[in-house]
């Protein structure tokens, strides 16, 4: 098993408070990467204004788990009703694609489901982990006048144009289940369980407390690659954690 090395990358929309997970920063700290070869990649956001608007290609399904938000922190994911390419393509330029799409109130605890081609938004006073497959293609439709690239025709190509219902309920633990991943949530409440074996790789995510694997102590903000085994892992504690991996093909 092995602790992965965040990786901290400062974004215009970033925020310097990062505690409990990570020190705070003097920097507006806007992604928290855990890298591995792997198929998944593991981020913490953190956001003090808008992000884009945006969507990502086929290769970027994506889920967040909302760790913390401030009162009236929101996400956009998909739109409340069809629209055309015209129409999306009219709303990116003049600004009112904030206004077509469908916004969901967060909370800490709330998981959100995104598809690739679902376009979305992220309002500021959120922290989140992100699951997602291993690419970091983003096209952007709209930016509030930033200046940075957009990315219109490419974005317009790959979109969905309709409703998507990206808020997910728990079943038995389970956050997400897609053909790219499955994401669990682990409780501990200072008994030690036994992690099923997995015959591949898995990630798990300390987003709460303190915890321990194998002897080895961890802590929230915390992200550890235990490899493929045929034996269960014991994990104890006090904490919260995520528990992700690749699912055998359907």
């Amino acid at each position: 098993m092995k602790r992965l090395t965040p990786d901290f990358r400062e974004k215009i929309w970033g925020a310097t408070h990062l505690e409990p997970w990570f020190p705070n920063s003097d920097r507006k700290i806007g992604e928290v990467w855990f890298e591995k070869d792997s198929p998944l990649l593991v981020k913490f956001l953190f956001t003090s204004e808008k992000l884009s608007v945006q969507v990502h290609p086929p290769g970027k399904t994506e889920m967040w788990y909302v760790l913390s938000a401030e009162p009236g922190a929101r996400i956009a994911a998909g739109f409340r009703e069809p629209v055309t390419r015209a129409r999306l393509r009219d709303a990116a330029l003049s600004g009112e694609v904030e206004d077509l799409l469908e916004w969901f109130d967060a909370a800490p605890g709330d998981t959100f489901f995104l598809p690739a081609g679902t376009v979305h938004a992220i309002g500021p006073g959120l922290t989140l982990c992100e699951i997602q497959q291993n690419s970091d293609i983003t096209y952007r439709l709209y930016d509030y006048g930033r200046g940075r690239e957009l990315h219109l025709e490419d974005a317009l190509a790959v979109s969905h144009l309709g409703p998507h219902a990206a808020r997910q309920q728990p079943h038995d633990g389970v956050l997400v289940s897609c053909e790219y991943f499955v994401t669990e949530s682990v409780h501990l409440d200072d008994l030690a369980i036994q992690l099923p074996p997995l015959d591949r790789d898995q990630f798990l995510i300390v987003i709460e407390g303190h915890a321990q694997i194998g002897g080895h102590p961890m802590q929230a903000g915390e992200v550890w690659s235990l490899p493929a085994s045929s034996s269960p892992v014991e994990l104890g504690g006090i904490a919260q954690v995520l528990r992700t991996f690749v699912p055998l093909p359907w």
